[in-house]
C-alpha cells in the first residue's frame, strides 16, 4: 500500500481485544490514512484518524457494501464466542456474517481482504514438532469455534477462486491473552464461579498434567502488528502466529513453582464434562477436546514474508495474563487504569 491520500482501512470487530489493538496500530501508520472501525456498539474510545459505524454483522441486513465503498483494505476480525450452548446463534454472527462481508468485499471492488483465522482451523495435528500453513484446516468437528473457523477457510477457498483480483489473506494465530481484557477470558472460559485470586502460587502447590495439553499464546499487540504488515505488503495465503515457548504443565509448573502431577485425559474430560452439564462452566468439553489436538504452530512464512516477530513471550504473556485476573477480583488496587472499550465491558466478544 503507498501513502497515498485516501487510504482508508475498514476493520470489523473494532471494538473486541485485538480489534483494538488493530485499530490503533493503523491508525498509527504512516501508510495509512484513516481508519473506519465497525462494531455493535460505538464505543467511546477513538484514536486519531479513526471513525466508527455501528454494524451488527449476525442481524439479516444489507450486505456493509456502503462502509466498504472506497476502502484499500479490509480486516475481518468479529467474532462472537457467546452463547456456547446455541451454536446456531454463534453460526448466525460467525459463519453468516463472515459470508456477508466476504461478499461485500468484493461487491465494493475492495482490492485487499485480511481475515482473521486461527489455530483452531487445523486439524488435529502433533504436539512435538511444529506445523506450516500447508497443514489441514478440517478443524475439530465437534466443537462449534473449531467447526466455524473451518468452515469460513472453506469459504475463503471459493472466494479466492472467484475474485483473484482481491489480495486475501488469513491470519492463524495462537491462543490470545493479556491483561486487561482477562475478566472477561475468565467469564468465557472458566465462569463467573471461577476466582481471580485463585491464580496465585501459594495456591497452588501442585498442577494437573493432561497427555497432549500443549498449547501457544500470543500477545494481541503482537497479532495487531502481523495484521498491519498484511494491509501494506504485498502478500497472500495463511500466515501462521504464536509466541516461543509452546505453553505446557512443565512451563506452568516453573511459572508457579507447583510440581505437576499427571492427570489422564478421560478424568479432566470427566470433569469438565459434569461441570459443562451442571452449568458451571460456560467452555464446552468439546473444546477441551478440540485443545489437546491442536497442532503447534510453525511461524517462518510470517519471520520471512511479513517480517514479523512476536515482542512478547509466551511466559511474559502468561505472567501479564495471570496478574490480570488478580487485580480484576481485587477490585482493580493494582492502579491500572481501566482499559476495556464499552463493548468489551462484561461482553463476551471478540
Amino acid at each position: 500500500m503507498s501513502s497515498e491520500p485516501g487510504r482508508r482501512v475498514v476493520v470489523t470487530g473494532a471494538t473486541g481485544d485485538i480489534g483494538t489493538s488493530v485499530v490503533r496500530l493503523l491508525s498509527e501508520d504512516p501508510q495509512v490514512d484513516s481508519v473506519l472501525g465497525l462494531a455493535r456498539r460505538i464505543p467511546r474510545w477513538s484514536p486519531p484518524g479513526a471513525d466508527w459505524a455501528a454494524v451488527d454483522l449476525a442481524v439479516e441486513r444489507p450486505r456493509p457494501v456502503k462502509e466498504f465503498e472506497g476502502a484499500a483494505a479490509v480486516v475481518h476480525l468479529a467474532w462472537a464466542f457467546r452463547p456456547a450452548r446455541d451454536p446456531a446463534v454463534t453460526w448466525r454472527t460467525n459463519v453468516l456474517g463472515g459470508i456477508r462481508v466476504f461478499e461485500a468485499v468484493a461487491a465494493a471492488g475492495v482490492p485487499v481482504l485480511v481475515h482473521a483465522s486461527s489455530v483452531g482451523a487445523y486439524s488435529p495435528g502433533p504436539k512435538g514438532h511444529a506445523v506450516d500453513e500447508s497443514w489441514p484446516t478440517h478443524g475439530w468437528p465437534d466443537a462449534a469455534y473449531c467447526r466455524e473457523k473451518a468452515y469460513l477457510e472453506r469459504v475463503l477457498d471459493t472466494f479466492e477462486r472467484d475474485h483473484p483480483e482481491v489480495r486475501v489473506v488469513r491470519m492463524r494465530p495462537a491462543f490470545l491473552f493479556r491483561r486487561e481484557p482477562a475478566s472477561t477470558q475468565r467469564r468465557v472460559l472458566g465462569g463467573r464461579f471461577f476466582p481471580g485470586p485463585s491464580a496465585r502460587p501459594d495456591l497452588l502447590p501442585f498442577l494437573p498434567a493432561v497427555p497432549g495439553l500443549r498449547v501457544q499464546t500470543l500477545h494481541p499487540d503482537d497479532a495487531a502488528e502481523a495484521y498491519r504488515l498484511a494491509v501494506s505488503r504485498e502478500v497472500r495465503g495463511a500466515f501462521n502466529l504464536a509466541a516461543e515457548p509452546p505453553v505446557d504443565a512443565e512451563l506452568l509448573g516453573e511459572m508457579f513453582g507447583a510440581r505437576p502431577v499427571r492427570l489422564p485425559r478421560g478424568a479432566a474430560r470427566s470433569a469438565l464434562a459434569a461441570a459443562w452439564g451442571l452449568r458451571l462452566l460456560p467452555a464446552s468439553p468439546h473444546l477441551f477436546d478440540a485443545v489437546l489436538r491442536l497442532p503447534l504452530l510453525d511461524c517462518t512464512r510470517a519471520h520471512t514474508e511479513l517480517g514479523w516477530h512476536p515482542r512478547h513471550t509466551s511466559t511474559e504473556i502468561l505472567e501479564d495474563f495471570l496478574l490480570g485476573l488478580r487485580r480484576d477480583e481485587d477490585g482493580g488496587r493494582g492502579g491500572d487504569e481501566v482499559w476495556q472499550t464499552e463493548p468489551l465491558r462484561g461482553r463476551a466478544v471478540g
